[in-house]
């Protein structure tokens, strides 16, 4: 029998709304934090299989969700195209060479960077009972092209944004490797266990709507009908943040069979924007997570009504901060599942 997330995003509308955070698996939780003191650096625990089978599970073993997303990172894709990928501490991500500097041509792909990561979602899937969803995911192909091109992340996406307008056929040429390694990627994961998947789109709302229909929306349709070829009825969750009042054509044409919202989007806007029936994600502030209160329970309540209506999978609206008190999370869930 499929768990209660896979069946509201096949959209079946539940009295019990299914649950899991984005970044779930991470720094806010003392067992993860033992675990990478043990183990190394980011990168080091994301291409040990053993180490990120056992940080997907730590928080279905502590929260009991509805879902557990693989442990790893949207930039292990332009580590797979043969950029060199360092997570150095305080700066963030670095990729090299940036491909502001170079041509993606001159890039050597290595996928076989990507096999420790299937036999992660291998062993999850080994130890997950039947009732949790195993989420896989990856970067959209815009968010990943301006970490490939910049080398690292920016406020603004410029660097990306001025190659959008000064060379298009470059970045066309950068979306297009994205995307094609992306749908091997996400169809290695399924057929490793994963049940469902999500596109990260973190940077879709730095573009103009006439970008976004470009860089956003087409290659992510690209992506999910040849995914959906391959693995015919497994559900992919599109995840563009900030994207707005651009939410609705990004549902429409992109075919993704559920939609992420973040903490910027009203519920009621949604609800009556997106088509009738598309599941939706989301959409608590993970700030109003961390700070609590009786201001966090009012507003996952409001959020629950809102969404009442139809198929719809309680969750932030981006990841969940690592500040975050342990109780705080607990006293969500406590609200959600009544």
């Amino acid at each position: 029998m499929p768990g209660l997330l896979l069946d509201t995003l096949h959209g079946k509308t539940t009295d019990r709304r299914p649950v899991w955070l984005m970044r779930q698996a991470g720094r806010y939780l003392p067992e993860y934090r033992a675990l990478r003191a043990a183990k190394g650096g980011f990168l080091e625990l994301v291409h040990d299989s053993q180490a990120a089978a056992e940080i997907t599970l730590q928080p279905v073993r502590r929260f009991g969700f509805d879902g557990a997303i693989l442990f790893s990172d949207i930039l292990v894709v332009p580590h797979a195209l043969g950029q060199d990928l360092a997570f150095l501490a305080g700066e963030g991500p670095q990729l090299s060479p940036p491909l502001v500097d170079l041509a993606l041509e001159a890039l050597q792909p290595a996928p076989e960077r990507l096999d420790p990561i299937y036999r992660t979602v291998a062993l999850v899937r080994e130890q997950l009972g039947p009732q949790t969803t195993l989420l896989g995911f990856a970067g959209s192909p815009w968010t990943v092209a301006t970490y490939m091109i910049a080398g690292e992340g920016s406020r603004d996406q410029a660097a990306a944004r001025s190659l959008a307008y000064r060379d298009p056929a470059a970045l066309q040429a950068i979306l297009d490797a994205i995307v094609a390694c992306s749908i091997d990627y996400l169809v290695r994961q399924v057929e490793a266990g994963a049940e469902a998947v999500q596109l990260f789109d973190s940077w879709a709302g730095s573009l103009a709507p006439r970008e976004f229909e470009r860089w956003v929306i087409a290659p992510t349709a690209a992506i999910v009908e040849a995914f959906r070829r391959r693995q015919p009825g497994v559900p992919v969750i599109g995840f563009p943040k900030g994207a707005g009042e651009k939410l609705a054509a990004y549902a429409r044409e992109t075919g993704v069979d559920a939609i992420g919202l973040d903490e910027t989007i009203d519920p009621a806007w949604a609800h009556s924007a997106l088509p009738d029936g598309l599941p939706v994600q989301g959409n608590l502030d993970p700030l109003l997570l961390r700070a609590g209160g009786d201001e966090l329970e009012a507003r996952a309540r409001e959020i629950l009504t809102a969404f009442a209506g139809r198929p719809h999978v309680f969750n932030l609206g981006h990841g969940i901060d690592k500040d975050t008190p342990v109780a705080h999370v607990e006293r969500l869930l406590a609200v959600v599942r009544g």
